[in-house]
């Protein structure tokens, strides 16, 4: 989430010496986090309807916070109608691989919202139901494919956690110079090397006994830069429509946003490399088999 913005240009390239390395937040963040992922978690464990209900109420949860963003202000059920039909339904059409009809939901999904957000802010409310929708789609493609779709899941967790767990701690312990003070004032070089690395070694706990570790390994640097990349980006559009959090969902995290920002980013980069390698089919297995 942001931090308050700096107040001169000295700001930007005076590095940090090191820091408290509990925030008072933590506690609280800590808290919610931990259910957080017990639910995620479980819903991956139960697979099916259970996992798609749950990833089609976070992308709704995410359409709706930046379409509220977006038009700065709050929203009639009536405003986000086509969200909340399209994206759950687009979600129970993945189970049946007809990818077709899952392409036609969320482009309905894009024209409810263009016509509900008026001319103005056609751009930015059709981007809020692609930008949910990619995370969707990922999720709920990974999940399905074979022989890895549970452990693929499991893997995208760990990286993307260990990412922004020890990205925090990382920033904090070490300080040094910032990463990119405009758009977010409070991160640090320290933290996104400690972050990226230690994701991608998290992920290896998931990895398949009969890969090769240095694959694994590479894939989730990757899946773990785009996790930062996909903060940062979130970060850009909050200050770009100048508010702290997306929302008040989630205690000490703020918004659904705020919270699933590196995990879309990271989902839509892994469903991509495994699609490349292995095909729609077999998607967890071109990322985790090497």
């Amino acid at each position: 989430m942001l931090e308050p913005a700096s107040t001169g240009p000295r700001d930007a390239v005076k590095p940090r010496t090191g820091g408290a390395l509990i925030g008072a937040d933590l506690p609280v963040r800590a808290a919610a986090g931990a259910v957080m992922m017990t639910l995620a978690s479980g819903a991956a464990w139960a697979g099916g309807i259970w996992f798609e209900i749950f990833w089609g109420a976070a992308a709704m949860a995410v359409a709706n916070e930046w379409t509220r963003l977006s038009r700065a202000g709050p929203l009639a059920l009536r405003d986000n109608a086509g969200l909340y039909l399209a994206l759950p339904l687009a979600a129970i059409f993945l189970r049946g691989d007809v990818a077709s009809w899952v392409s036609l939901l969320i482009a309905a999904g894009v024209c409810a919202a263009i016509v509900s957000g008026g001319p103005r802010l056609w751009t930015w409310t059709a981007a809020g139901v692609i930008y949910a929708g990619s995370m969707l789609i990922s999720v709920c493609l990974l999940r399905a494919s074979s022989p890895y779709g549970l452990r693929v899941i499991l893997w995208l967790f760990a990286v993307v956690w260990g990412t922004d767990i020890m990205a925090y701690f990382g920033g904090r312990l070490i300080g040094g110079p910032k990463l990119w003070v405009r758009v977010s004032p409070g991160k640090t070089w320290s933290g996104f090397f400690v972050g990226i690395v230690s994701g991608a070694a998290a992920g290896l706990l998931a990895a398949p006994e009969s890969t090769r570790l240095w694959g694994v390994f590479a894939v989730g640097l990757v899946a773990a830069i785009a996790s930062q990349g996909g903060d940062l980006f979130e970060s850009a559009i909050k200050r770009h429509f100048g508010v702290k959090d997306s929302g008040h969902l989630i205690p000490g995290h703020g918004g659904a946003m705020d919270r699933l920002d590196g995990f879309i980013a990271a989902a839509l980069v892994a469903a991509m490399i495994g699609a490349f390698r292995s095909g729609w089919g077999q998607m967890a297995s071109g990322v985790l088999q090497w």
